[in-house]
């Protein structure tokens, strides 16, 4: 399967990328790749590109990058494809630049020492990233090779982070000083996520047929999950607190399951009142958009109204139906970030302690995990709808 536009699109210059480049390049040598510090609350000390990875490094980098901004304007016909492995590679290698960072700055005689990404390559790994978009835009890649490249990416990420070059990176340490809590809150994110999608999706089906076999009940329903969705969400997290704790000091036995009010029962009731409305809205809009010839032809061949339903309407809604659960999943695993704040785990729980110890890489080892939860969850439901979409009959 060719991954390569029309002609046309090889040929023409490209305007995004060059403009992405140089706004790298010229930030690359501005701020500074990385900090020393000398432990984990003091600041540190910042070091640019050149005194952070030296001359060879530092050419490595420029060259990479004009390197990019050169082939993008160049009238090659393999131009992205090309485009495609230099970026792809750049970014997979990028730890490669701490490791010969922390190599060369940190002190052997001071244990609590630690290096941390400074904003130049912070700034480095989005404009790349942004260029690896563009590319596969142009190339207009399916959703399997971009699940490669974000599979490669981050597998060598994670390899070149767990070796034994970069364990004085300050994300590294804060992850191998609490991997038991790691694992504890990426299990309680899941759950509390997906639980509630799951719960979520359930109830907006049942919620959309009623809708369609009573029309009387579309605007009552509508507006009280629209409602829901207005509310924000720290409100609705404080609003649960009371009636939730009523609850469990008048049923002792709710205790037993933990239902209190701090704690995951009320994260999951305010994720399922906030996933209910893109679940309901898209589920009712697939169904009902059906077109009417095909019913009609399904009739026309003897089909019950339930064969109907199943073998004719709820495979051709299953796409937008999907899209409905891809928009709440990843709504859902950010505001299970703020679940936090009422004691229910996740993730959020480092993002908050971090922020109240003044410790941004602790921050960024909740925050990091989310943001690539959520972009798996949006390539995976991404893939499994077009694989529902039907495909027109070729003769």
């Amino acid at each position: 399967m060719a991954i390569v536009g029309p002609v046309s699109d090889q040929l023409i210059p490209n305007r995004v990328i060059p403009a992405l480049g140089l706004l790298a390049l010229v930030l690359v040598w501005l701020l500074d790749l990385g900090t020393i510090q000398p432990n984990r609350i003091v600041p540190g000390t910042g070091h640019g590109l050149l005194s952070a990875v030296g001359w060879p490094g530092a050419v490595l980098v420029t060259g990479v990058l004009v390197a990019t901004i050169t082939l993008s304007v160049l009238p090659l016909r393999q131009r992205y494809s090309i485009l495609l492995g230099l970026v792809g590679v750049s970014l997979a290698m990028m730890p490669w630049l701490l490791d010969v960072f922390a190599s060369r700055h940190l002190p052997e005689d001071a244990p609590y020492a630690r290096s941390s990404i400074g904003a130049g390559l912070w700034c480095l790994l989005f404009l790349l990233s942004l260029m690896l978009i563009e590319i596969l835009g142009r190339l207009r890649a399916n959703r399997w090779l971009q699940l490669l490249l974000l599979v490669v990416i981050s597998g060598s990420w994670l390899v070149l982070l767990r070796g034994d070059g970069l364990e004085s990176l300050s994300l590294v340490r804060e992850f191998n000083a609490r991997p038991d809590k790691f694992e504890q809150a990426l299990w309680t994110h899941l759950t509390l996520a997906f639980g509630a999608v799951g719960i979520s999706a359930a109830m907006a089906f049942l919620l959309a047929l009623k809708m369609i076999r009573s029309p009387r009940w579309q605007r009552p329903i509508l507006g009280t999950v629209s409602f829901l969705q207005t509310i924000p969400s720290l409100a609705v997290f404080g609003l649960l607190i009371a009636p939730l704790s009523a609850l469990s000091s008048a049923f002792p036995v709710l205790q037993t399951l933990g239902i209190r009010g701090i704690g995951w029962a009320p994260a999951m009731l305010a994720l399922i009142a906030y996933s209910l409305l893109p679940m309901v809205r898209n589920t009712f809009v697939a169904i009902t958009d059906v077109p009417d010839h095909l019913v009609d032809a399904g009739r026309g061949m003897g089909m019950t109204e339930t064969q109907l339903f199943f073998q004719v309407k709820l495979p051709l809604a299953l796409p937008v139906m999907i899209e409905g659960v891809r928009i709440t999943t990843i709504q859902a695993i950010g505001l299970t970030a703020v679940a936090a704040l009422i004691g229910a785990g996740g993730f959020g729980g480092f993002i908050f302690q971090g922020l109240g110890q003044a410790a941004m890489d602790l921050v960024l080892l909740g925050a990091l995990p989310t943001i690539a939860l959520a972009l798996l969850a949006d390539a995976l439901l991404t893939m499994l709808a077009a694989s529902l979409r039907p495909t027109p009959a070729t003769v």
